[in-house]
């Protein structure tokens, strides 16, 4: 067993184990995830390739200067024949560069290939066009392509042929790692994307995919990422990082050891990779199917015993940020099925809570709160309110109600983008509101005059429910105590009679998983799909008891922050595990 096969052996656990967790917007984002330990792997071992460091040398190996001088010759025979034109000049190695194991040489991708070369066909030849989406980020440099007619690509497009390498330019696609080998183009010819530098060596015997390797370590993509140039977004590798950056060549019967020992290693790598994404899809799926158990259980007795036959294997179920967000979610369903806190056959019922608030809602509306013309505009949507008949059936003295009739008031936002100020009153956007919380990524602010405007129909205050219908649609969370905001596009606002309604008990149903299914008005959309202004008013709530609303709260309140103490704990571990990661790669690389 190689060095480099012991070390991933002796530290599968680290490999496999050190993962990291990637963002993602909206209801149910954040559940992607990288394999960390794995992904250091892979660039240790193409560190390892390009140092010499990855196959023994074998001083029987004719070393890479000959090979320099044929790579020379091949040149000048092509450019006497006329065949190509004499290359620019370039940058000289630096003199200063570290050293190489014996045979090696320093040389430069624009002394062993020719930049971005063209073609010379007839215009009525079969090709091959590679747009960026058919080049691939893969060490073996594969690609797809399409065929078109010759005529139509050879203007506008880069060219290439079989045996040249395309290194993608642009950002993100330069960084992350997107590359090919052309090969197998129709008529050997074809031309693609205008966001590729290419090169053609010129000498055929050169391994092409060594030289690929040297492009896909970190060092050379992290140093080409410090020299880009161009805007934010537009950002390109140059040319000249491209044809002159020092490049080590190991003698050619070398290459071909370094790649033959890469795709050995590489396919170990796929294999872990495989075996860790398939435990956890599984290990996922257990999760899922246990906790499915209890929210579908027919009574408290099957639910108790669901969840004490759960309990035994707490420890070694929730080991996942994912296992940790399904949990999450079986606690908001359990919760809004009235599976979560004891019932009390002394609670005052829902439908006479749901008359109290119809009550208020009225003598508020005739004073004309909040203004003459907004108590006129609820009072018509209050009139139109209706509860469909078949619904699910809810616990004993809970009821069925739309946002509407469970609020003083439900209003949306003034249909158009508010004018920005440097400072002044937060306006909130859908962006603003992730997760039941409000958070202030991307905050934008409103002077007072346009926060005046823009707050005719009711001015937000503290308690009252920020909904999303767009970008993600769907999203909520309660205003906190001492701030001031504006409602921004697609928002809207939802505030419940003191002492009647628990804010917090409608934003758990907000954040439960079946919210999409009580919504009557689907969403529409051709392109982002987003809730209407009636979908959320008509929104179906399930209301539980004053008294049990605050149970619900509570219970709910106490297991998210047993989730949130469970996440905790798995991200210093995750962390942990990371950091030996990295520590094995950086000794392993010394």
């Amino acid at each position: 067993m190689s060095d480099i096969a012991a070390l991933m052996a002796d530290n599968l656990d680290v490999w496999t184990g050190a993962i990291e967790r990637k963002s993602g917007a909206g209801r149910g984002g954040g559940k992607r995830i990288s394999l960390y330990g794995i992904e250091r792997l892979r660039a240790l071992i193409l560190d390892l390739a390009v140092r010499g460091k990855l196959v023994p040398q074998d001083m029987e190996d004719e070393p890479a200067s000959e090979l320099l001088k044929q790579v020379a010759q091949a040149r000048n025979r092509k450019i006497l024949a006329g065949e190509v034109r004499k290359p620019k000049a370039f940058a000289a190695l630096p003199s200063n560069l570290s050293s190489l194991p014996p045979g090696w040489v320093w040389t430069q991708l624009a002394a062993i290939a020719e930049i971005n070369p063209s073609n010379s066909v007839a215009n009525d030849v079969d090709a091959s066009f590679v747009p960026m989406t058919l080049v691939s980020t893969s060490v073996s440099g594969k690609h797809k392509d399409e065929v078109r007619n010759w005529g139509e690509i050879k203007k506008g497009f880069t060219q290439f042929a079989d045996g040249d390498l395309g290194l993608a330019k642009i950002t993100p696609c330069f960084e992350n790692g997107k590359a090919a080998i052309f090969q197998n183009l129709a008529n050997g010819i074809g031309a693609g994307t205008t966001e590729l530098h290419v090169a053609r060596p010129w000498l055929n015997e050169l391994n092409r995919r060594y030289l690929l390797l040297t492009m896909k370590t970190g060092s050379y993509l992290s140093n080409g990422e410090k020299l880009m140039t161009g805007t934010a977004g537009q950002k390109r590798v140059t040319r000249s990082y491209f044809e002159a950056t020092p490049l080590p060549l190991p003698p050619l019967a070398e290459q071909q050891r370094i790649v033959a020992k890469v795709d050995e290693l590489m396919a170990l790598c796929d294999a872990l990779e495989r075996d860790s994404a398939g435990s956890m899809a599984a290990h996922q799926a257990l999760v899922e199917i246990l906790l499915a158990t209890l929210v579908n259980s027919a009574d408290a007795t099957d639910l108790a015993r669901d969840w004490a036959r759960l309990e035994r294997h707490f420890d070694t179920l929730f080991t996942t940020n994912a296992s940790i967000d399904t949990l999450k979610q079986t606690i908001l369903a359990l919760a809004v099925r009235g599976k979560l806190a004891d019932q009390d056959g002394a609670d005052e019922p829902a439908a006479a809570l749901l008359k109290n608030v119809e009550k208020q809602r009225a003598a508020l509306l005739k004073k004309n709160f909040p203004n003459a013309a907004e108590a006129n505009t609820q009072l018509k949507k209050q009139n139109i309110q209706k509860i469909p008949i078949g619904l699910p059936k809810l616990p004993h003295g809970w009821d069925w109600a739309t946002l509407m009739q469970c609020s003083m008031l439900v209003i949306d936002c003034k249909n158009k983008t508010a004018p920005y100020a440097d400072e002044g009153v937060r306006l909130i956007r859908t962006t603003n509101v992730r997760h039941g919380q409000l958070n202030a990524k991307d905050q934008r602010f409103v002077n007072d005059e346009t926060f005046e405007k823009w707050s005719l129909r009711a001015k937000p205050i503290a308690g009252d429910l920020l909904i999303t219908r767009e970008a993600p649609m769907g999203e909520a969370c309660l205003i906190p105590e001492g701030e001031l905001i504006c409602l921004g596009q697609r928002m809207m606002l939802a505030r419940f009679i003191p002492g009647t309604i628990i804010a917090r008990y409608i934003l758990i149903t907000f954040m439960a998983p079946d919210l999409m299914e009580r919504v009557q008005d689907k969403p529409i959309g051709m392109t982002v799909e987003h809730l209407r202004v009636g979908g959320v008013e008509t929104l179906l709530v399930p209301i539980p008891p004053l008294a049990e609303q605050r149970r619900i709260v509570a219970k709910v309140d106490a297991l998210l922050a047993l989730c949130d103490a469970l996440k905790a704990r798995l991200a210093d571990a995750a962390q942990t595990q990371r950091h030996l990661a990295d520590a094995i790669t950086q000794r392993a690389a010394a």
